[in-house]
């Protein structure tokens, strides 16, 4: 078994100051932190989860902690994530998934909120905690989260995490709340991409765009210069199509002079065919900063789903996000990076072909892999 020298995950928490004082520390933070990644990964929800994982992986923890006093308690674990400063953690965690993941350059970095709705206190009349993160898509990692004020929403969240991440050359995506002009202008001061959804909250911009694509389907699209790339997918009962068309005939525009960086706008068209039920069609629209590149554009589309999909959801589910309740003081974001910080190492343990909760059992049943899950 390797020591905790190196780019290893451990190796970057060795880093973190210890936020307790120091009469009170009978277990080192290294071992605190370690423990609870590895519990996370085997299926530990909270503190006391995770205590039981210490106790029954004790011997085996050994062979790369000190673990001076034993294995730490419930109180020990739950008193230093309610203490400890999720910045620092975050600025850890970052550079640790820039020490493993493969360059962003032009790769589709999705941006998009979460609200756990288990940290809501009803009693405190606090909000649920929001958490705006950003997703690589082809590496498959959450490369950043942060945290959204009390009483405010994604968008002042959003500039701060693109001020974080530092990657130009990728191509960023964002939801309709993010279609802010001081947004796109960040993104393309930062030497970035974009393509980013249109709705309500940009009412005037979504309307001309659409009216023009309507009025481009009248003639065919015989009088307008653009390029189109379209998909078919079946299984199960159902027949998913989608369309995407991509013009830089935008000069009739009177608003592209506010978006910095606008080259095109994208119309896509889903059409899902389900057996037993009526077909459906819905049309979406995108104001990019990328040339007219049908293909490219709908695999960013396609993309920021991916971050519903690949993250979003299995938090949810494989990790039951929302059904927990730690909420005090720092626990509830520092639990988030706990999460995070698994699911990315589940993620990139690419030699058991299961799903991310069949994983994370495996690795509770199997010292070996979870040590290859952990790249100790």
């Amino acid at each position: 078994m390797n020591d905790l020298n190196g780019t290893t995950l451990f190796a970057h928490l060795s880093q973190i100051e210890d936020p307790r004082i120091e009469r009170t520390r009978q277990h080192k933070l290294i071992d605190i932190l370690v423990i609870a990644v590895c519990g996370t990964i085997c299926g530990a929800e909270g503190f006391n989860e995770i205590e039981e994982f210490g106790e029954a992986k004790e011997e085996w923890l050994k062979q790369f902690l000190e673990l001076p006093n034993g294995r730490p308690s419930h109180d020990t674990f739950r008193r230093v994530f309610r203490l400890l400063k999720p910045e620092k953690f975050q600025a850890v965690f970052l550079r640790w998934v820039e020490s493993v993941a493969t360059t962003t350059k032009g790769k589709i970095v999705n941006v998009d909120g979460k609200r756990l709705r288990g940290t809501k206190n009803q009693e405190k009349q606090n909000q649920a905690l929001c958490l705006v993160s950003a997703w690589a898509q082809e590496n498959r990692m959450v490369l950043e989260q942060v945290k959204c004020e009390e009483k405010s929403n994604e968008i002042t969240a959003i500039p701060e995490l693109l001020r974080l991440l530092e990657r130009a050359g990728c191509i960023v995506t964002i939801d309709a709340m993010g279609c802010q002009k001081d947004i796109v202008k960040q993104i393309v001061e930062q030497k970035a991409d974009y393509l980013i959804s249109l709705k309500g909250n940009q009412g005037n911009l979504h309307k001309a765009i659409k009216d023009k694509f309507t009025e481009a389907e009248k003639s065919e699209f015989q009088e307008i210069k653009y390029d189109y790339y379209e998909t078919l997918e079946q299984g199960h009962g159902r027949i998913e199509t989608r369309r995407c068309w991509v013009t830089e005939e935008i000069a009739w525009l009177v608003q592209k002079e506010d978006w910095p960086g606008l080259k095109s706008i994208v119309m896509v068209e889903s059409q899902r065919e389900v057996i037993g039920k009526p077909m459906t069609i819905e049309r979406r629209y995108f104001i990019s900063s990328l040339a007219a590149d049908a293909k490219q554009s709908l695999q960013a589309v396609r993309g920021h789903w991916a971050i519903e999909n690949s993250l979003h959801w299995v938090l949810e589910i494989a990790f039951r996000e929302d059904d927990c309740r730690i909420r005090a003081e720092n626990s509830a974001e520092n639990m988030a990076i706990l999460r995070h910080i698994s699911l990315n190492l589940l993620k990139q343990e690419k030699s058991y072909k299961r799903g991310i909760k069949t994983k994370r059992l495996k690795s509770g049943w199997d010292e070996a892999y979870l040590s290859k899950v952990l790249n100790i």
